[in-house]
């Protein structure tokens, strides 16, 4: 029986995974992947702008709407197990307690990679934050002194998907992904998105634009690959190949 293939998505904010990696979340999902989001936060407190716009709002009801958001947006990627922690954001701050819960989950995954923020952000702390607790939580998940008798994790590479300003973050893309056989299921993850529909339009450049960079490095005018849309990711950990 062949071995289950799975991936891990550690999102700062409960859309941080749409806009970021929806593409490679429904092409791996197509591709027999089970993909596990972990929410760290709704983004109540600094990501939904619009519901608090509306009168009366309370923090529990923004909650709800973006638990309702990310749900409908997981459905249609093919996301095979959406988890969110409700941990607060603006700031992030998980205890060791929590961590531990994050080592938990990748333990339980095993994920063949996972995917998170770029290292720096300076307009969004939460988002490297979030990748410093992946990076913490991907070492102690390979260490077999914790919880001895569990299987320990391997060496996932980890992933930085592309952030929202890439000149300000030192984010250098590496890996470029095709998602043009699954671009209409992100597009309707994006609208599932309403509490931040201004960053829709934004998000479809960003795919259209990546996909240019995907096939100027695939051949270019000389038998690249076409694509109409694509995400780009940076690879933290050297990788181990046998050929080029």
């Amino acid at each position: 029986m062949p071995e289950k293939k799975t991936a891990l998505v550690i999102s700062a904010h409960a859309a941080d995974f749409v806009w970021r990696c929806g593409g490679a979340i429904a092409l791996h999902a197509e591709k027999g992947y089970e993909v596990t989001v972990l929410c760290l936060s709704f983004g109540e407190r600094g990501e939904s702008a619009k519901l608090w716009k509306e009168p009366g709002m309370t923090l529990e009801r923004v909650k709800d709407a973006r638990r309702a958001e990310a749900e409908k947006a997981a459905e249609a990627l093919g996301v095979h197990a959406l988890l969110c922690f409700d941990l607060g954001d603006y700031p992030l701050r998980l205890s060791d307690e929590e961590k531990f819960r994050v080592v938990d989950v990748i333990r339980n995954v095993q994920p063949a990679f996972m995917l998170s923020h770029s290292q720096f952000d300076p307009y969004n702390t939460d988002h490297m934050y979030a990748t410093q607790i992946a990076l913490e939580t991907r070492m102690i998940a390979q260490a077999w002194g914790h919880h001895p008798g569990q299987k320990v994790l391997g060496a996932p590479q980890l992933y930085l998907f592309e952030p929202h300003q890439t000149e300000q973050m030192g984010w250098k893309p590496d890996t470029f992904l095709d998602i043009t056989p699954v671009w209409e299921k992100k597009w309707a993850a994006i609208q599932c998105m309403e509490g931040q529909e201004h960053l829709w339009a934004y998000y479809r450049n960003v795919a259209e634009n990546r996909a240019n960079h995907f096939m100027r490095n695939s051949g270019g005018q000389s038998g690249g690959r076409k694509a109409k849309y694509a995400e780009g990711f940076q690879s933290f950990f050297p990788r181990t190949v046998d050929e080029l």
